[in-house]
């Protein structure tokens, strides 16, 4: 049975590809192909990024939150060595996400020559509580008609 296949079949019966032990010695590509049963990685990631472009140039084109992309980290190093760019906004705390420089055009931000926040250490956890926040804070619902 192919590593995909055992992964697939693992999270269809509610068990973790880690628990399974089938992610060890497999690819980027095998793991990008691993599915619930509804969707691959690829495919979600493929989702995040696009919802990610979505929102940001929305926040951009109405001037809400502070949101910018560029090719370098804020310390001036260029992210992951070169090849990818990161995109901020600030929300009462930062999200970001990392981009393959070939996803640049979807972020229709501004550019800047680094990024301008300090990275302030957030998890993914913080990112989500973030969001959640802003989800339920009343003066964003009342804007989202």
């Amino acid at each position: 049975m192919k590593i995909v296949d055992t992964a697939t079949k693992a999270l269809s019966e509610g068990v973790s590809v880690v628990q399974a032990g089938v992610l060890w010695g497999t690819s980027d590509e095998e793991r990008g192909e691993i599915s619930d049963g509804y969707h691959t990685f690829n495919e979600l990631y493929e989702f995040r990024k696009l919802y990610n472009a979505l929102l940001f140039n929305e926040w951009a084109k109405k001037g809400e939150y502070n949101v910018h992309k560029s090719l370098r980290h804020y310390d001036g190093e260029l992210c992951f060595g070169g090849g990818w760019f990161i995109v901020v906004a600030d929300i009462e705390g930062q999200i970001s996400n990392h981009y393959k420089i070939e996803d640049w055009d979807l972020f229709q931000i501004p550019e800047e020559p680094k990024a301008i926040f300090e990275y302030d250490g957030h998890t993914s956890k913080d990112v989500i509580e973030r969001m959640t926040k802003l989800l339920n804070n009343e003066n964003y619902k009342l804007r989202r008609i």
